[in-house]
């Protein structure tokens, strides 16, 4: 227990740390859209193909018992609801926290063990500023692009299953789908997304940054930014949960 006790707060401090350089000059403009290339764009096409999946699959698994109480007509709102407000960001979240906190720590965790990282600090360069700060605005703002383009895409996974068994216009399933939901059910879905990405590249860079020597810690460091993630983001998403509740019955 005292071991994840002074973990937790050395992930505290070291945030603290980053958002101190998120006002302090330079900016590494140029570092942080080369980032969010490297993090975001190639993570797409595993979105889309992750999201259509889950919009499918999720639409075949409820359309009979919908059926079965003559509800067939709630099913665009039914899915819309649920990948939304829960699933969409979750899996999303989670598909990120295995691509990218793992893909930082492995990074920043070589260039400590080659003492890359050592060699800025002796030139004068801030690799607090230069590594870590760009890589979590980027996971900041790409995770809820992400997750917004997940969301997309399993809706039109959810009309290709419906088009399976019967016919129904796209407009006509659209407005179905936006009809269940209201701003109560997007706002706080996408709150809780900035903050999944934050901790993902925090996380990430947390492992890597203070990876130790040898090559076998960067493989261990990029295991526990996984893992440490994974569950950031579950714990992030029972507050969010707790507190949209909350709000609600006020």
């Amino acid at each position: 227990m005292k071991k994840y006790i002074t973990e937790f707060g050395d992930i505290s401090l070291f945030g603290g740390n980053i958002l101190k350089q998120l006002v302090r000059p330079p900016f590494e403009h140029s570092e942080l859209f080369k980032q969010s290339y490297n993090i975001g764009y190639k993570t797409l096409p595993l979105i889309i193909i992750t999201g259509f999946i889950l919009g499918l699959v999720l639409t075949l698994q409820s359309r009979p018992i919908l059926i079965d109480f003559g509800a067939e007509a709630l099913l665009p709102g039914l899915v819309s609801v649920s990948i939304i407000r829960e699933i969409g960001p979750i899996i999303t979240a989670l598909i990120c926290a295995g691509k990218m906190s793992s893909g930082i720590g492995a990074e920043l965790g070589s260039m400590r063990v080659t003492e890359q990282i050592d060699a800025m600090e002796v030139t004068g360069i801030n690799p607090l500023n230069y590594l870590v700060v760009t890589r979590v605005i980027a996971t900041s703002i790409t995770v809820p692009i992400l997750v917004f383009f997940a969301d997309f895409i399993s809706l039109i996974g959810s009309y290709t299953a419906i088009q399976m068994h019967g016919q129904l216009s796209l407009t006509l399933f659209f407005n179905q789908a936006f009809s269940a939901l209201s701003f109560a059910d997007l706002i706080p879905a996408t709150i809780k997304t900035f903050f999944f990405g934050f901790f993902i590249g925090l996380i990430g860079c947390y492992e890597g940054y203070y990876c130790e020597r040898g090559t076998e810690s960067v493989g261990l460091a990029a295991n526990a930014a996984v893992v440490k993630a994974s569950i950031t983001i579950f714990i992030i998403n029972l507050l969010a949960v707790q507190l949209t509740d909350l709000f609600s019955n006020i």
